[in-house]
């Protein structure tokens, strides 16, 4: 009897040591699994399972009606019947396409842009890597993104289609969708902080089964660009800045909250237009910007401009502005690939690091005595 008794005990303290084990380690798998690895940017989740990851893109154009969610599928993964009415995407990708510039610079640094196939208006590709891929033909041309050319793609038979809509009303998705191609919509453009427009990376790490290469190339990213913002964390908004240029009869100005004006923000720069809510730009007469602007000290142009004098050029009245008159204006978009692609659209929303540093030597050149711009160029 006692014996028993002495079986009964030690099997039910073996049980509970073995629950007290099993509870004790729960929170440190629930730390790796089911959690969302994005940090910075808003619209982007990712969030890993054992043999599967959900993606979910939220906001992915203004105003958007809907979200999207995509379970990436890895091999012998079993997708829970919960999960089964969103699109299901095979992981690791083997082929993709993509239609904007701005993944391609994702795809090189994780080391898989051989597995591009296609793209819209290849000539707007500036990368010297990928367009040696666009020269020998293993990219192809698909049209352009309000037309790609379904009988071509249908062709090609992409793993995944990436692209983006602009708003509500997106027909060439669903023609696509239609045809039997997978498809993700993409939202990194939507993006207003710097890091989360760079975080974007993890999604096709997450594509490519490439997690932790993508997750330790952001990590260097985010702790170059937190160095650049430590040289003026002591620093005074000295200069004064105007940003844009005339487009027909309009000055678009970025808004306070947007992109740009985050990277002024960061450099330590007074821009003017920091108060101004909300995202995006605002268009206004040029007479306003030159009540406001006149005396602003430095001036960064919109636009492709190699010269001041090219820059005068296409409006007598910029003349008026002091920072014209003092030759301290700077462009970011007169620096171009082998076919005219502009380089700073590409690659800047995935290295913000070095936009930071371009605005920073501007503004400080002092802190970046020896520092070489990537993107900016002053006008002479």
């Amino acid at each position: 009897m006692k014996s028993s008794l002495h079986k009964v005990i030690f099997l039910f303290s073996f049980l509970v040591l073995i629950g007290c084990k099993k509870n004790e380690s729960t929170p440190e798998i629930k730390s790796e699994i089911g959690q969302n690895s994005i940090e910075y940017a808003s619209g982007l989740s990712i969030k890993k399972f054992t043999g599967y990851s959900v993606v979910k893109v939220t906001n992915p154009w203004p105003d958007a009606g809907k979200d999207y969610t995509y379970v990436l599928k890895e091999k012998d993964g079993v997708v829970p019947d919960s999960l089964k009415s969103y699109t299901t995407i095979q992981i690791p990708l083997q082929t993709i396409v993509v239609t904007s510039t701005t993944n391609i610079p994702f795809l090189e640094m994780l080391d898989v842009e051989n597995n591009l196939v296609g793209f819209p208006h290849t000539d707007y590709v500036s990368s010297e890597k990928t367009r040696k891929l666009i020269d020998k033909g293993s990219v192809k041309n698909v049209g352009q993104n309000e037309k790609l050319n379904i009988e071509q793609l249908i062709e090609l038979a992409p793993n995944l289609i990436v692209t983006f809509g602009v708003d509500n009303n997106n027909p060439m998705l669903d023609n696509l969708q239609k045809s039997g191609l997978k498809v993700l919509i993409q939202a990194d453009w939507m993006e207003q902080s710097p890091l989360g427009k760079a975080e974007w990376i993890k999604l096709y790490g997450a594509l490519f089964g490439k997690e932790a290469q993508a997750k330790e190339l952001f990590d260097k990213i985010v702790t170059s660009y937190n160095e650049a913002k430590k040289l003026v964390a002591s620093k005074k908004a000295t200069s004064t800045v105007l940003y844009g240029s005339m487009y027909m009869d309009q000055w678009y100005v970025a808004k306070g909250n947007s992109w740009v004006a985050q990277f002024m923000a960061d450099a330590k720069a007074d821009y003017l237009w920091a108060n101004l809510e909300g995202t995006g730009s605002l268009g206004l007469s040029f007479e306003k910007i030159l009540d406001k602007a006149k005396t602003a000290s430095v001036w960064i142009a919109t636009g492709s401009f190699k010269s001041l004098t090219e820059l005068e050029k296409s409006n007598p009245h910029y003349s008026q502005f002091d920072a014209f008159k003092t030759k301290n204006i700077y462009t970011f978009e007169n620096k171009f690939g082998a076919t005219g692609g502009t380089i700073y659209y590409e690659l800047a929303p995935s290295r913000p690091d070095l936009v930071l540093k371009d605005y920073i030597k501007i503004f400080h050149p002092e802190l970046l005595p020896s520092y070489e711009f990537t993107f900016a160029s002053k006008l002479n």
